[in-house]
This record gives structure tokens, C-alpha cells and sequence, in this order.
């Protein structure tokens, strides 16, 4: 066998890196879709999609384990979280004319900032960094585990408690606007009584 057919270049990638490349831009769709839709119900929906894609690009690079936990904790729980939050709250189901605060041009710029300085800061951070392939897998269940119980346990559980603080939100604006609704049916109801 030739050097020639071991190896590959830039312009000739593997199925596994197309399969990659065709699964980040359907992620990166939903993605724009999720944040760029009025209807909220659709966003959380095409947040699964983007959540799912993520998944699916870290089963691409061999890390079964953090993909079984995206979709085990994000798609399975932060998601039914968020529906769960937009059913106790009553959103509107169809197009929400108060999703738009006028302030897209703001928010875009906002975000394009965030996106520029997170790269800058992803790549000035592992620019001379070497991976060591021969050692054990990054996305492995050990290296995964001792470095979340060992670098990230705070940050982990602070996640939590975010989360019970949203479902705790949820709760006690469900319950302000079912006292509002009772308040207004009983004073529509003094009001016919009264006549």
C-alpha cells in the first residue's frame, strides 16, 4: 500500500467528517430557527432539534458518553423543563406579537460580540495545546467523570439549582395568573349579579 491511499488531506475528507460537516449545518439551522422564530412553542421544539444535532456530533467523535448525557440532559430534561414552564404559563400557542421586542439589530450585535470574543478566547487559549492521541479517549466515561467531579462540580450544581428556580418561576406565575383569572370572573360575576 502506497503513503498515498493511508492518508488523506483537507481535500479529501473521510464520510465521517461530510456526515460531520452536513449534521453541524442542520444543527446551526435550528439553532438560527430557534432564536429567530416568534412562535415560542416552535422554538423550544427546534431547540430539541439543535440539542439533538449536538448529540448526534459528539457520537461523530467518538464520545458516546457526553452524547447519551446531551440527550439524557438537555433534550430530556431542560427542554420538558422549558415546555413544562410555557404550559404552566399560558403561552400562546401561535404567533406571540410580545416575542419581538424591536430590538433584534441590538441583540444581533450583542451576539455577534459574544460569538467573536468566545472564539478569539477558544483559540488563544489552545493554540499551542497537543492532543495526545494515544492516550486514553477525551470523551471517555473516566476522563469525563474525574474531570466533572474534580474541575466542575460547582458549576454543575449551580446548573441545578438554576433549573429548580425556573420550575419554582414557573409555578408561582401559573398560580398568579389563575388567582387574576378567578379575581376577574368573580368580579365579572358581582357585576351581572348586580343588575
Amino acid at each position: 500500500m502506497s503513503l498515498a491511499t493511508e492518508t488523506h488531506g483537507f481535500l479529501s475528507p473521510t464520510g465521517v467528517e461530510i456526515a460531520f460537516l452536513l449534521v453541524g449545518l442542520v444543527t446551526f439551522g435550528a439553532a438560527l430557527v430557534t432564536v429567530t422564530t416568534r412562535q415560542l412553542v416552535h422554538a423550544a421544539l427546534w431547540l430539541v432539534v439543535a440539542l439533538g444535532g449536538l448529540a448526534v456530533e459528539y457520537l461523530l467523535l467518538t464520545a458516546e458518553f457526553i452524547a447519551w448525557v446531551q440527550v439524557l440532559i438537555y433534550v430530556g430534561s431542560v427542554v420538558v423543563l422549558l415546555l413544562f414552564g410555557l404550559m404552566l404559563t399560558r403561552a400562546p400557542i401561535g404567533r406571540s406579537p410580545d416575542a419581538d421586542s424591536g430590538n433584534r439589530w441590538a441583540a444581533l450585535t450583542v451576539a455577534v460580540a459574544a460569538a467573536a470574543a468566545l472564539v478569539w478566547v477558544v483559540v488563544d487559549a489552545f493554540r499551542a495545546t497537543w492532543i495526545d492521541l494515544d492516550g486514553p479517549p477525551a470523551g471517555s466515561t473516566e476522563a469525563t467523570g474525574s474531570s466533572l467531579f474534580q474541575n466542575w462540580v460547582l458549576p454543575f450544581e449551580a446548573l441545578s439549582v438554576l433549573l429548580l428556580a425556573a420550575l419554582v418561576g414557573a409555578i408561582v406565575l401559573s398560580r398568579k395568573a389563575k388567582a387574576d383569572a378567578t379575581r376577574a370572573d368573580t368580579a365579572e360575576a358581582d357585576q351581572e349579579g348586580a343588575r
